[in-house]
């Protein structure tokens, strides 16, 4: 079968196409789409670090404004799903994965010539971070491509590779950017060094104040990665005709989908414009009122489009209509929400946390601090590794046991991390209590990846393979708004000097989503038991 043509016959679900021809074309495409996925996530979430060196380099900006980097990411990401999520039906696999992998390298550039000087305003950091959300809508629709490749026996496996190596971006984008801003491996092009004001680190070790960094290295070393994956996308890929009837030519295709980021776009600016404070925004919303708001203008605008683009994705919207579109869309914001959401606001938490210590009623700084540069990748790490692993495991026992185990398993960690945060900020020596801080983390990220497994695998059974890739794309639309809301919440409670708060909030809504799963799915007269 051509590597660049459309596939006019796809049966996966008949054992002799699937041995014969579905199975190498199906695995071709997710190695593919793996490493592409992982640069949009390695892109997406990379201003929680790029922020925490800022605060270490001095840069002129509040701890406040340096979280609102990563929280305006996670936003326009977790908006740019929702259109994303419709976009394999109407542009086609090859096409979406191709255009939206190429879109990357205008944040990843624009990171790189920002950062080389401490003059640039805080308003260009606010747009390039705007821009990188294009990494979190990738998500949702690289999802919605690989579901419609494999059998429903292979969903969990397939999903979870998918998702799960593709999670690793934020591993390896916390572990790279600490290391390449260490050396001037661009040399000339990528300008002139800064040296640190307070100590970081990476991987290997600390780095003392006084050391000079390259920390524009942060945006410029993803063009390395993301052009040759621009090639394999396009010339490795394939569109599923039985998914896309009509994708149209590529530039009609290309038209389509950024005709869909555009609208994403729109709505994620016109709910910041309403929520950020002066002087970049009117600061009229809170947070809980701008992400209704930006949810509904995306669908909304969507309806209004043209043709048969907005007549194909009105027809998507029946799963609106769908029960259990709205109790998985639920159960993923515990899993994925937390996973993405901890991913965004946890290096700089650690920063903020470790980096002061409370003496005589007054917060100074801590000379011996631990360097989020250094510590913050263990937890991605974890939760990425397994999330296959929960795929795995759900193929066998059931998704919703496994959603439910872990699901208890994040509430009690929650709890217990929330009081040791603030036993952590009220000391004079919060080092003592780093380790619990970072283990209870790696636990809460192990359980989320598990939980993104499992939750994702009950989504390919529930629904069928029409419905199955929007649900997919929905579903990890409105969880991606972890990413707006942990950044948020932590940064505001940390300030306030009340850390735990934040940590008991998560708790609440896991106890919830037991409710949740335990009606829709492990109930004696559940509507699906134990999908």
């Amino acid at each position: 079968m051509a590597l660049n043509r459309d596939i006019e016959k796809w049966e996966p679900e008949d054992p002799g196409f699937w041995e014969s021809t579905g199975k190498a074309v199906a695995n071709r495409n997710l190695w593919i789409s793996i490493p592409s996925l992982a640069m949009g996530f390695a892109i997406w979430i990379m201003w929680g670090m790029v922020a925490a060196q800022m605060l270490n380099l001095g840069f002129p900006f509040t701890e406040t404004e340096l979280f609102t980097l990563a929280a305006i990411a996670g936003l326009t990401g977790a908006t740019l799903r929702i259109p994303a999520s419709f976009m394999i039906r109407i542009a086609g696999g090859r096409n979406t994965i191709f255009l939206t992998t190429a879109l990357l390298i205008i944040p990843a550039l624009g990171a790189g010539l920002a950062l080389q000087s401490k003059e640039t305003p805080l308003w260009v950091f606010q747009v390039l971070a705007f821009l990188s959300g294009i990494g979190g809508g990738n998500f949702a629709c690289s999802m919605s491509n690989i579901s419609g490749f494999y059998p429903k026996s292979k969903q969990g496996l397939g999903l979870g590779l998918n998702a799960g190596l593709g999670n690793f971006g934020v591993t390896f984008m916390q572990i790279l950017i600490p290391l390449v801003m260490t050396v001037g491996v661009f040399g000339m092009i990528a300008g002139d060094a800064m040296v640190l004001e307070r100590a970081s680190g990476t991987l290997i070790g600390r780095i003392d104040a006084g050391t000079e960094t390259w920390i524009q290295n942060a945006g410029f070393v993803w063009l390395v990665f993301l052009i040759p994956l621009c090639l394999a996308c396009w010339f490795g890929m394939n569109n599923l005709r039985t998914i896309t009837p009509d994708p149209g030519h590529p530039l009609v295709a290309f038209g389509k989908i950024l005709g869909l980021y555009g609208i994403g776009f729109l709505a994620a600016g016109i709910g910041l414009y309403l929520f950020l404070p002066s002087p970049v925004g009117l600061g009229v919303l809170n947070m809980w009122l701008a992400l209704p708001l930006i949810i509904l203008l995306t669908l909304g605008f969507m309806r209004l489009l043209p043709g048969k683009v907005g007549a194909g994705i009105q027809a998507q919207y029946a799963i609106f209509r769908d029960r259990h579109t709205w109790s998985m869309t639920v159960l993923y914001i515990a899993t994925f929400g937390s996973f993405i959401g901890f991913s965004a606001a946890l290096p700089l938490s650690i920063e903020v946390l470790f980096g002061n210590m409370m003496v005589d009623g007054e917060r100074i700084a801590n000379p011996d601090a631990p360097s989020a540069l250094t510590y913050a990748w263990m937890g991605p790490f974890v939760g990425a590794l397994i999330r296959p692993v929960g795929g795995w495991l759900s193929d066998k026992v059931g998704g919703s046991i496994v959603t439910q185990i872990i699901t208890l398993i994040m509430l009690v960690a929650a709890i217990v991390v929330g009081y040791v945060m603030m036993l952590a900020y009220q000391s004079a020596s919060p080092n003592d209590y780093f380790f619990a801080f970072i283990a209870l983390f790696i636990l809460l990220f192990a359980a989320s990846g598990i939980g993104n497994g499992s939750t994702f695998r009950t989504i390919g059974v529930v629904f069928d393979q029409q419905t199955k890739g929007p649900v997919l794309g929905w579903t990890s639309a409105v969880a991606a708004y972890g990413a707006f809301i942990a950044p948020r919440v932590m940064g505001e409670q940390i300030q306030a000097g009340t850390p735990q708060v934040a940590m008991y909030g998560f708790a609440a809504f896991y106890a919830l989503c037991l409710v949740v799963n335990w009606w829709f799915y492990l109930r004696a007269d559940a509507y699906i038991k134990n999908p």
